[in-house]
């Protein structure tokens, strides 16, 4: 690196663990330059004042540790449910969609405090080295980027352990004898890969889950939950108007009581190979369900297939870290103006796992009883079909000749 690219500020996306704690003063160590620390509260349950007190035992002058949850919530994750997101069918996007508010928040501290890089923890080998890289470069496209995990030679736990003790960085006692697995958290779920989850063929342990009961466990009575939608977002428990982290905190309570939301699959990386993953999303769980629910009497059948056919472009589009690019917000225009119309109120009813849409109401509904009432109505004349038919069957008809 020449003289004049030396890096001088680089803030850093911080946890306060083990990795990011090497991270940190790898960077101090290996690039001679003040580090300003970032540590994110996205509702991850976690006390993270320690954060602070360990970045400040390394010497840092700058350290941002920032309650983002109501951003997270009303500008990401609220955004994606109106679209019923999920990736290849099953996974609600809890670790994609956490990542460019992450990169967002870096890029602003890096410009108010005129650093000149940015860096992250994630390895070579996962998503979210591309996802906040993404979001870094289309924020500020002259930033420098560090990824040391693929610049550095500590590619080992023991490595990093031996690093640690040589610079003596503390190690909780808990992190050498951590469970067999990797651990990421937000308000809308926890994730869980690697190690002992490696082998797409062996269960998770039991104990692993976090933010629910063993749907065996739970009880053996539904609990119903009504959840109240306005232009398609949810604004209301069962009754009560709540801001958009407080209404998620709310149904990840209701959801992890009644077993809902655990998943275990095997999905395809942006990168090229298969992961398997593990996933506590109870009140997201809730949330897609419910708001498919109050669609269904609200949105027109051409607007709801054409944002049904959408949905896995626009799912992929996050899963892979393009939240920031052009084509995400013109699909995500399309989207909003689908739900201009979807107001109401969904009621479902929960039980051991199971999540079941009950009962729909709406000021917005277009679904007509007296059309599709089986008793004698005044609307629909049953011989309009016969035309109907035979135009639709024209084609095929000709074709058999």
């Amino acid at each position: 690196m020449a003289k004049s690219d030396k890096i001088k500020k680089i803030v850093l996306a911080y946890s306060g663990g083990l990795d990011t704690s090497v991270i940190l003063k790898w960077l101090q160590e290996h690039y001679e330059a003040e580090v300003i620390t970032f540590t994110a509260d996205l509702g991850q349950g976690e006390e993270l004042e320690p954060a602070r007190k360990k970045a400040e035992s390394a010497g840092v002058k700058k350290i941002y540790i920032d309650d983002i949850r109501e951003e997270f919530v009303r500008d990401f994750v609220f955004p994606m449910f109106r679209a019923n997101t999920l990736y290849e069918g099953k996974y609600l996007l809890g670790t994609s969609i956490a990542r460019p508010l992450i990169a967002k928040r870096q890029i602003e501290i890096a410009i108010e405090n005129g650093a000149d890089a940015v860096s992250h923890g994630a390895t070579g080998k996962g998503n979210d080295q591309v996802r906040f890289e993404l979001g870094y470069y289309a924020l500020k496209p002259d930033i420098k980027v560090i990824a040391p995990w693929r610049e550095w030679d500590l590619n080992s736990r023991t490595k990093l352990l031996d690093y640690a003790r040589e610079h003596q960085i503390p190690i909780a006692k808990d992190k050498l004898d951590e469970p067999p697995y990797s651990m990421d958290a937000n308000l809308l779920h926890i994730s869980y890969e690697g190690n002992a989850l490696e082998d797409p063929w062996v269960e998770g342990p039991k104990s692993m889950y976090r933010r629910s009961v063993d749907p065996v466990d739970a009880p053996n009575v539904p609990e119903f939950v009504e959840v109240e939608f306005e232009k398609g977002d949810a604004v209301a428990v069962n009754g009560k108007r709540l801001k958009p982290h407080d209404l998620l905190a709310e149904l990840n309570k209701i959801g992890g009581r009644n077993g809902i939301g655990r998943l275990d699959i095997v999905e395809n990386r942006f990168v090229g190979m298969k992961s398997r993953g593990v996933y506590e999303t109870p009140g997201g769980t809730i949330l897609w369900e419910a708001h498919r629910g109050i669609e269904s009497i609200t949105l027109d059948r051409g607007a709801a297939h054409l944002k049904d056919e959408l949905m896995p472009r626009y799912a992929e589009m996050i899963y892979n870290g393009f939240w920031w690019s052009p084509e995400r917000k013109m699909l995500q225009a399309l989207i909003d103006q689908s739900q201009e119309t979807v107001y109401g109120t969904v009621r479902l009813a929960l039980m051991k796992g199971a999540v079941s849409v009950v009962g729909r109401k709406s000021p917005k509904s277009i679904y007509s009883q007296a059309h599709v009432t089986f008793e004698a109505d005044q609307v629909y004349n049953q011989r309009d079909a016969e035309g109907f038919i035979k135009l639709n069957a024209l084609r095929m008809r000709l074709a058999r000749k």
